[in-house]
């Protein structure tokens, strides 16, 4: 039996059947599931959420404690479950100089290894294993700084960095998936070999800044097959790089492309190749479109059915946070404020800048304000599409190599 209960009655033991509001609003990857850990249950209590909907037949009701031996088990996810959250080695002001030294080296490297396959030389996957363990290091560190920094590309470097920024993008999501570091690594070399088909295309159309022809689209659309024609050459590419390459266009409903494979047909690491090439894709300035904001581009991406594994997906949110870095958000004290890092243990509670007030609409001095802090009371009440302000300098609050 469904019980709608006021999100402070919620303890140990219910059965969360759904929370109100949109997934985006909470601090969850999933609705369904058995609240059996305190930091779970604290990040429910305070996350905003009003009320949650309880399965009485599943888990506890309210009213006494009930034994922990009643505490049914967390049901498995549709796919590998996200691991605990792991808690930064450094400040992301710590990380953010590091993380662009190995991005710099990156660009190098994989400016380097593209220039070959545009030859037409096969690629020497063992030559990439250092890129990938550079970026693994970093974001073990502190995963927010890469990320946000992968993302801001020129529109004459995009295609060698988004392949740089999908290694990252895959490494933080297998980890958040619960891959071990090999797995972890295995993945980011999928990311980075990813488009190396692109390599394959005329410039003239890879670089054109305007819409696609139809004939220059079914052009484009060769390049998973052409990258996969150049790795399977190559020295000891991974059979899951080589799949990557070839199926992460491919869509859950079955219209993606080269195969048009669906569900589970695809294999789980080209569904969130998927997931990390579009993210990177849109958020990213490209010859023909400005980037968008990242936390929209999450709502967007959510509303896209038969896309994405939704599994994957929200796994893909949590690990770059609802509010990814550069987010700019409203709080309920009405004032504006940038995200400048994540806490982990809260997605929506991250770091931000207060910058602005809506309220006299005039800019404020900047506060660095933890959201997760003891004693704050402020909290976001939603994200803001930066156009709607005019503002085109937040990367400057969270960004100090700029």
């Amino acid at each position: 039996m469904l019980k709608k209960i006021p999100t402070s009655e919620a303890r140990l033991g219910m059965f969360l059947q759904a929370l109100e509001g949109s997934w985006l609003s909470h601090p969850f990857w999933k609705t369904s599931f058995v609240l059996t850990e305190e930091a779970d249950l604290a990040a429910l209590k305070a996350s905003g959420v009003a009320a949650v909907w309880i399965d009485v037949d599943r888990g506890c009701d309210v009213g006494p404690v009930a034994a922990p031996a009643a505490v049914p088990a967390r049901p498995a996810a549709p796919a590998a479950a996200p691991a605990a959250a792991r808690q930064p080695n450094a400040h992301f002001e710590d990380e953010i100089g590091r993380a662009a030294e190995v991005l710099h080296r990156s660009r190098q490297a994989v400016t380097a290894l593209f220039t070959e396959a545009r030859l037409g030389n096969a690629i020497d996957s063992e030559s990439c294993l250092p890129i990938v363990e550079q970026v693994a290091s970093s974001l073990a560190r502190n995963p927010s700084a890469f990320i946000s920094l992968a993302r801001l590309k020129t529109r004459d470097d995009y295609t060698y960095m988004h392949s740089v920024a999908v290694c990252g993008l895959m490494v933080s999501l297998a980890r958040q998936m619960g891959m071990g570091d090999a797995e972890a690594r295995e993945a980011g070399l999928a990311g980075l070999l990813h488009d190396v088909g692109k390599m394959q295309m005329p410039l003239e159309v890879l670089n054109k800044p305007g819409s696609l022809t139809d004939a220059e689209f079914s052009v484009m659309r060769s390049h998973p097959e052409r990258g996969w024609e150049l790795l399977k050459e190559g020295a000891k590419v991974p059979a899951t790089a080589l799949d990557v390459c070839l199926h992460h266009h491919e869509k859950i409903d079955g219209t993606g492309y080269p195969h048009k494979l669906a569900g589970e047909q695809i294999s789980l690491l080209a569904r969130m190749g998927a997931v990390c090439d579009v993210y990177d894709a849109i958020t990213s300035t490209r010859p023909y479109k400005a980037a968008w904001d990242p936390a929209g581009s999450l709502q967007r991406m959510a509303q896209w059915k038969g896309q994405f594994d939704p599994a994957v997906f929200q796994a893909f949110v949590k690990s770059v946070g609802i509010y990814p870095t550069g987010t700019l958000v409203r709080l309920q004290s009405g004032r504006l404020a940038v995200v400048v890092d994540q806490n982990p243990a809260s997605l929506v509670a991250p770091r931000v800048k207060v910058f602005y007030s809506t309220k006299s609409n005039m800019p404020i001095p900047v506060q660095l304000l933890d959201l997760a802090a003891p004693g704050t009371s402020d909290r976001i009440a939603g994200r803001e599409p930066p156009e709607n302000w005019g503002f085109n300098y937040l990367e400057d609050f969270w960004n100090p190599k700029n």
